[in-house]
């Protein structure tokens, strides 16, 4: 497979230069990797052109836009700025974040589940953290959600669900929209990433706003919402985490933001939901 991937990366010295070790020892390269340097101030441009000067298939791009780390938009600009520079002839695509370690043989493995099924849309591995001297699951992972941060789509795949939106959750948006579209998402348990900055780390009051925001914009309506809200908030041990995400979503009932699927769409994802939440209570 031909496999491109854009990385946005923000004041990622630490970690960026890890990022690329790791894919520049896969045991199937990838053809083009595009870093985009969203307005870093510290060494990540060096590093990340120590890695262009001696691998062609490595480039930056650099641009500036705010200092501030929220997850969504500024994410998906970035990404876009890189993927613009790409050319068509891609047979997968993928978002990654500088802050990765990735297995030797993730982009193989990977590829090998899109060849064994031609149905497969997306696919990528597991996020681990380190606790303890120990690398351990990531405790927000789902056993059924690809993470934003390791990602690969099939060329046919995102352009069906029109590419990457640019919003807070768009990582869930991109499943169910592939759901909806009859294409198939694969999990490899067997492909553990470290993951050098736990999600939500840097994340601001603002950012879990955004998070209710796009519950909102998905057409999740008030019940769905809430149980995802509560969801999260167990899951972070917090109450803050629930009720901004709760403000969030009204402050957008209010504002009527622009949705970001269709009516059918919409209902479509609600009636998904609610099977999958039906399907975990029966056991």
């Amino acid at each position: 497979m031909n496999i491109y991937i854009v990385i946005p990366a923000h004041n990622e010295e630490t970690s960026i230069g890890l990022t690329l070790e790791s894919l520049t020892s896969q045991t199937l390269l990838p053809k083009q990797v595009v870093v985009v340097n969203d307005n870093s101030t510290d060494a990540t441009q060096s590093i990340i052109e120590s890695f262009v000067k001696t691998h062609d298939w490595i480039s930056i791009v650099n641009m500036t836009s705010s200092n501030k780390h929220l997850p969504g938009t500024k994410i998906i600009n970035a990404f876009y700025k890189g993927y613009d520079t790409l050319d068509e002839n891609y047979d997968a695509i993928c978002k990654f974040d500088a802050d990765l370690i990735f297995p030797p043989n993730y982009l193989e493995v990977l590829s090998n589940h899109f060849g064994n099924d031609k149905k497969t849309g997306m696919a990528a591995g597991y996020c681990y953290i380190e606790q303890n001297n120990d690398w351990v699951l990531e405790s927000i992972t789902g056993k059924d959600h690809i993470r934003g941060a390791l990602k690969m789509y099939s060329k046919q795949c995102f352009q069906d669900i029109g590419k990457l939106k640019r919003s807070m959750g768009w990582d869930t948006i991109d499943e169910l929209l592939a759901k909806y579209h009859g294409w198939k998402l694969h999990l490899d348990k067997t492909l553990k990433v470290k993951h050098l900055k736990p999600t939500g780390a840097s994340y601001n009051k603002t950012a879990k706003y955004y998070q209710g925001e796009a519950m909102y914009k998905m057409r999740y309506g008030f019940p769905l919402t809430f149980l995802s809200a509560l969801k999260m908030g167990l899951k972070k041990r917090s109450l803050s985490y629930f009720i901004d995400y709760i403000v969030g979503y009204f402050k957008a009932v209010i504002k009527k933001p622009e949705r970001l699927v269709t009516k059918d769409q919409g209902n479509f994802i609600r009636n998904l939901r609610w099977q999958g939440i039906l399907k975990k209570i029966k056991g």
